[in-house]
């Protein structure tokens, strides 16, 4: 791994089933994460993926780059654009520094409304 590195996209469809499932994990019982009538009454037009969910896939996106070894150290994000049923997430990533065994990784996740999530993780790979 090198800086200016790019880690292959990966593409996930954003399903009613993940949103919920996701907030269920994560104890998440925020309305606007399974009741789409409520969510609609909120000003928001469906039910939309919490941040829990969104810092697991972020986390999945690098482990499953880097291998079974990986550890992250830090994960920095911020979320932009909702992610609703039907949409896709989309993430990109591109190693900007590397320090022995850890790598530095900016992250962006974008659907058909804009960038949903952005942020930099940091990931040691042992040898």
């Amino acid at each position: 791994m090198k800086p200016g590195d790019e880690l292959p996209p990966l593409t996930i469809p954003v399903t009613r089933t993940l949103i919920v499932a996701g907030a269920v994990a994560s104890r998440d019982y925020q309305d606007v994460h399974h009741d789409a009538e409520l969510a609609r009454e909120k000003g928001s037009p469906d039910i939309f993926m919490n941040i829990l969910t969104t810092n697991g896939l972020v986390g999945r996106y690098i482990t499953d780059h880097f291998g079974p070894r990986a550890v992250l150290r830090r994960v920095a994000i911020r979320l932009g654009a909702p992610n609703h049923p039907g949409d896709t997430l989309v993430l990109t990533g591109t190693v900007t520094g590397v320090e022995g065994d850890t790598a530095h990784v900016r992250v962006v996740g974008a659907n058909g409304l804009g960038h949903h999530v952005t942020g930099t993780v940091t990931v040691e790979v042992p040898r």
